[in-house]
This record gives C-alpha cells, structure tokens and sequence, in this order.
C-alpha cells in the first residue's frame, strides 16, 4: 500500500486536494477526525486532559469545548505545549492502526490528510509527503470565509504552525494552490498518474 501525507498550514486547500483524490479513488482518512476521537468522552485521552486542565474545559454534557481549549492553545503557548504533548502520540496511534487496517484490505493508495504532519513528526506513517502552498492573502480570504473568523485570529493559528518555506524541505511535491479549483484539479490529477504508475 502507497501512503500520502497531505499537509499544509491553515487555508492552505488541503481538504480540497483530498476531496480530489477521494474522488480519483484514493482512501482519506482525516487526521482530525482522529483527534476528534481521542477527545471523546471518558477517553483515556479525555482524562488526561481533565487532570491537567480542570473540567474548566467541559461542556455541560460532558465533552470538551474544543473551542475554549483551542482559544487558550493559540494565546498561551505553554498550553499548546501541553496540548501536543498529549493528543499527538494518541492520534498517531490511532493512525496508525487505521493504516494497517486498511493494509491488511489489500488498499492499494491512502491518504492520510494532517495540518501537522510535519511538526508532530507522523512521517513514518507515509511514504510521500504532499504539501499543499499557497499566499497568505489568500490564505486569509479563505479562512475568513470558510469559518467567519477574524484575520486576527487567523494570524494567531499561523504562528503556531512552521512556515511553509520550511515545510518544503520535508516534501516530496508542492502543490501550488495560487489558482482556480481547475488548475488544483489537475495538479492533482497529474500527481495521482504518477502513483498510479507506481502501485500498478
């Protein structure tokens, strides 16, 4: 089995390269969809992250406020510290059980789609790594968009994240997202023949 990290920083168009190959045929499996499971409640990871932070970061029906906790992550930089220290090593072993699983099926390509890829050091769960760039302008325009949140906030997530200029040296292709959906398409398209040609 042929496995792509796609990653890349906030606005970046990461989700939307997934989607495309979705459609091309490859499986995605979502890193974040995988912190949403470590963040289930009772968890193992759960109780970790009461203990240490009180259920101050509770809802009422006992989940946790991913958005209070992620307020205090980007305005405190020792709670994202903490944050990381904690749910990466859970999601990169859920992860990669996953990826096994989905070896053991005979799946030819995966996809694992994961902002922080690169920062929290999953690249030994890939074979390639794919990084989606693009302008910060655009960025901004997108995030702004998207999820009706201010640029200001925006700029906080970006300085938490490692500059894409220093991503590229961990990547096997750049994917430059500067244009049309079309052109995206078929970057993608073009990158997805060539692993095609390989697993085949």
């Amino acid at each position: 089995m042929f496995t792509i990290g796609v990653t890349g920083n906030i606005g970046s168009g990461k989700s939307a390269v997934c989607s495309i190959l979705r459609e091309l045929g490859a499986i995605v499996i979502d890193a974040d969809a995988l912190v949403h499971e470590a963040y289930l409640p009772h968890s193992e990871i759960w109780k970790e992250l009461v203990d240490i932070f009180s259920k101050d970061i509770l809802k009422s029906n006992g989940e946790i406020d991913r958005q209070k906790l992620g307020e205090m992550a980007f305005t405190q930089p020792e709670v994202l510290e903490c944050l990381n220290n904690v749910i990466h090593p859970a999601a990169h072993r859920i992860a990669k059980q996953k990826i096994e699983g989905y070896r053991h099926h005979e799946v030819k390509v995966l996809v694992l789609e994961a902002p922080l890829l690169i920062e929290a050091d999953w690249l030994d769960l890939v074979n390639e790594v794919w990084l989606v760039v693009t302008s910060r302008d655009l960025m901004l325009q997108r995030v702004s968009q998207s999820r009706e949140v201010d640029s200001a906030q925006v700029m906080a997530r970006l300085e938490t994240q490692m500059p894409a200029e220093a991503k590229v040296h961990f990547a096997d292709e750049v994917i430059d997202n500067d244009g049309s959906f079309a052109q995206l398409e078929e970057r993608v398209n073009a990158l997805w023949r060539k692993v095609c040609e390989r697993v085949n």
